[in-house]
């Protein structure tokens, strides 16, 4: 644990650091998001320009810098190098090809995300690149090996079989931390939330002896994962300084993906405890319960609107709870309550009761509901009804 801990801060804090450099970078290059209007006094986006100026207040362009995702990129790197230094991670670097192919991932989806935040790229032409990184973490070592079935049994996969398995839930999760990074700090802080949910999690399995005792990356991935996102959200949080645009979006993405697929992959022999702690086949997708609801709502949305799938919208559940009322960091605080429930409601199995789980789930909900509809609740603030423009990227 304690080696794991030691990776988390240095991804932490190397992201941190980095960050500030990345963003003197994107502004030299002119690599800014969407500009916004916002009010000089409040930092608020005013109701329209007019209304504004009547106040007394002169209006302001608020432009911030994008490829945020550049300085995680410099974290998960220097986490990854201070792993390998560490006899206890020695035998993942040793015994497979999974740090490589994690090299290989995230090289290729941050190129990507760094081409499409500069220059917009068509949604297809985005969707074959997710691909392509997909590829190559599969290719290179992480792959769903065995698909555990509860009630049936564990099947052993043939590649064939397992590489497509494998692309679809990468980009799925890429695209589900993507599609939720629309207000400040909103995609840093729930990939944290889950990636420490799903470390417990694992934790949790490998000291009670499930699954092959063939090494994975998946520990060491989350522990990776939370450190990024934490370091960036010291720069991202609302007034952000910084976007971590899609180059970010879809790096945190792929990497929880990742970590997923080298959990259940390696799920050989689940036991009772699998299945009534958690069950590890729908674990990565648990503990991002929020962003993945928010993709289903998003796509059946435009389905019945007869819009295409990859056009953005104002519907996703950060732009309702501003319209609801919410200010900007209280509708973020409120999805990050709710992150915090599925996660942690999903992963609470698999350290106690179920009898004495139930309850605190019941509770967390009724308060979650509390909580989301006190911001209804109007704020005589009109610039706070304001819903403003999604990051680059966001759909």
């Amino acid at each position: 644990m304690l080696s794991h801990v030691v990776v988390a801060v240095t991804a932490g804090v190397v992201t941190a650091v980095a960050t500030p450099a990345v963003a003197r970078l994107s502004r030299r290059i002119g690599a800014y998001d969407h500009p916004v209007v916002v009010d000089a006094a409040t930092d608020t986006i005013p109701p329209s320009r007019s209304s504004a100026v009547s106040g007394g207040r002169r209006p302001r362009v608020r432009r911030v810098p994008t490829l945020g995702g550049l300085g995680m990129l410099v974290g998960f790197l220097a986490a990854l190098g201070v792993a390998w230094a560490i006899p206890g991670f020695r035998p993942l670097f040793t015994a497979t090809s999974e740090p490589l192919a994690l090299i290989v991932g995230v090289l290729v989806i941050a190129a990507v995300g760094v081409v499409d935040d500069l220059y917009d790229l068509p949604p297809t032409v985005k969707l074959a690149g997710q691909i392509v990184a997909a590829l190559g973490v599969a290719v290179f070592g992480i792959q769903l090996v065995y698909f555990w079935i509860p009630g049936v049994e564990v099947l052993a996969l043939s590649p064939d079989l397992g590489l497509p398995l494998t692309i679809i839930a990468l980009v799925a999760m890429i695209n589900a931390v993507n599609l939720i990074d629309g207000l400040d700090g909103l995609a840093a802080g729930v990939t944290a939330i889950a990636a420490l949910a799903f470390f417990l999690f694992t934790v949790h399995s490998q000291t009670a002896g499930l699954g092959d005792t063939i090494p994975t990356s998946s520990t060491l991935v989350a522990a990776i994962v939370a450190g990024m996102a934490a370091g960036f959200l010291v720069h991202n949080w609302h007034p952000a300084r910084i976007f971590m645009g899609d180059t970010g979006a879809m790096l945190l993405g792929l990497l929880l993906g990742a970590a997923g697929v080298a959990y259940v992959g390696r799920t050989t022999a689940p036991s009772a405890e699998d299945f009534t702690g958690t069950v590890p086949l729908v674990m990565p997708a648990l503990v991002l319960a929020v962003p993945f609801l928010d993709t289903a709502f998003a796509v059946v949305r435009r389905l019945i609107t007869r819009r295409p799938v990859a056009v953005g919208d104002r519907g996703h559940l950060h732009h309702l709870l501003l319209r609801a009322g919410h200010t900007h960091r209280r509708a973020v605080l409120v999805l990050y309550y709710w992150s915090t429930v599925a996660a942690f409601g999903s992963v609470g199995g698999a350290f106690l009761p179920w009898s004495r789980l139930v309850p605190w789930i019941i509770g967390a909900v009724g308060l979650g509901f509390v909580l989301t509809m006190l911001g209804t609740r109007a704020s005589g603030d009109p610039a706070a009804m304001q819903v403003p423009p999604s990051h680059r990227g966001t759909a």
